[in-house]
């Protein structure tokens, strides 16, 4: 993935509210990323990133999933 992709990428995950991540991880999720939205649910603001980067694709498919699961709550 581009460098600018993934940049701009970690600044919206990391505007964004972990909540529906951190959810959309533990409800749809494999048994790993259910454990890594509970650590990403109690994470401070360093942790956080650091999971971010971690696993950037994995993290985005799941900030995607969970605006899903926002906008279907909002109704």
């Amino acid at each position: 993935m581009d460098s600018a992709v993934s940049s701009a990428r970690l600044r919206e995950l990391l505007a964004a509210e972990p909540y529906w991540i951190a959810r959309a991880m533990q409800e749809q999720g494999s048994r790993f990323y259910r454990a890594l939205g509970s650590a990403l649910d109690a994470a401070d603001a360093v942790n956080r990133r650091l999971i971010y980067q971690t696993w950037p694709e994995e993290v985005w498919d799941f900030y995607q999933r969970g605006l899903c699961l926002a906008a279907s709550e909002e109704g």
